[in-house]
């Protein structure tokens, strides 16, 4: 149990509520003119940081080690804005629901959802040119190197990644540390985002960001891919076994110790292959196939990815209140 519940509400019925708020509302893009997500925040800061102390002239251990200032001090920073607004929330006659909604702008189910449909509608509507360009907002890869079918790909790829990383990872945080560790585990997400690359400016400065990122997924990465094969079972055209079977036997074939847990257990579920070589900054990254079936994704395939992701987004939620009412029990 957590230590900062408001008003003495248990924190798993407020992640309950979070992320049912997140799934209908999503991320109240109107109330960012007046104040900055989170998120934009520590963006600003990590780019402060990379300016400062990424300096070029510097030698590797120097970078390297400067790195590792930075990424102890935004985590420090953040767990102590957490715990500060946990504290606050608690003493405030309605700090449950600023609770929640503070913990809804931290989730991404519903914008995730948002933006790999966007990508469906786009290839349907404006064919390869709008696919490139819907896809260009949620991949890393280079979209000018994308046929449709790779366009497709690249969609179900960060729709089953970033199911772990947006949704899965941060509730988990949530559920174990309260504010605090939701806030340390979307800064550390977001300095790998920015710096954990494995280029020559952020090779040593990026290095901690990385490996900080790799241990905090480690768990809900393979969460996320049992989430997504069990979903199979309630998706009429996915299939579960193979989900299972191909998540286990492909997922250590992922450059990524933690991408290929969710990405290998999609494939075998839609009977697709995944991942493989692609193309990043006009270089190609020869990575493994995951998975036995079809490389040539289609907008279809888009729409069962989206409803497998549903699914899961769901026993999510259930697994929640299962943990809630086993641990009420438990006290009762």
């Amino acid at each position: 149990m957590l230590l900062f519940a408001p008003s003495g509400l248990d924190p798993l019925l407020l992640l309950l509520a979070a992320l049912a708020l997140d799934m209908v509302v999503g991320d109240l893009p109107g109330a960012y003119r007046f104040v900055p997500h989170p998120v934009a925040l520590v963006g600003g800061a990590v780019s402060w940081l990379d300016r400062r102390l990424n300096r070029e002239r510097r030698d590797a251990r120097t970078r390297r080690v400067r790195g590792v200032l930075a990424v102890a001090a935004l985590t420090l920073a953040a767990a102590l804005v957490g715990l500060a607004l946990a504290l606050a929330l608690r003493r405030l006659r309605f700090g449950a629901a600023g609770e929640v909604l503070l913990v809804a702008i931290l989730l991404a189910q519903r914008s995730l959802f948002d933006h790999v449909a966007a990508v469906g509608r786009a290839l349907s509507q404006g064919g390869l040119v709008g696919g490139r360009e819907a896809v260009r907002h949620i991949v890393g890869r280079d979209p000018q190197s994308l046929d449709e079918h790779g366009v497709a790909r690249a969609a179900i790829e960060s729709l089953v990644e970033n199911f772990s990383d947006g949704v899965v990872a941060p509730a988990l945080s949530y559920a174990l540390f309260g504010l605090p560790g939701i806030f340390v585990y979307k800064t550390v997400n977001t300095l790998d985002s920015m710096i954990g690359h494995r280029t020559p400016r952020y090779l040593q400065f990026g290095w901690a960001a990385a490996r900080l990122d790799d241990l905090l997924n480690l768990v809900p990465a393979r969460l996320s891919g049992m989430l997504l094969a069990a979903a199979a079972l309630a998706v009429p055209e996915a299939r579960v076994a193979p989900a299972f079977r191909i998540m286990l036997r492909d997922a250590g074939k992922h450059r990524s110790p933690n991408a290929g847990w969710p990405e290998a257990a999609a494939a075998g579920a839609l009977g697709l292959a995944l991942a493989g070589p692609r193309r990043y900054h006009g270089e190609v990254v020869n990575d493994p196939w995951l998975g036995d079936g079809r490389a040539r994704a289609t907008v279809a395939d888009i729409s069962r990815a989206l409803r497998l992701y549903i699914i899961a987004c769901l026993l999510l939620a259930m697994a929640v209140l299962a943990a809630y009412l086993a641990l009420r029990g438990a006290v009762f």
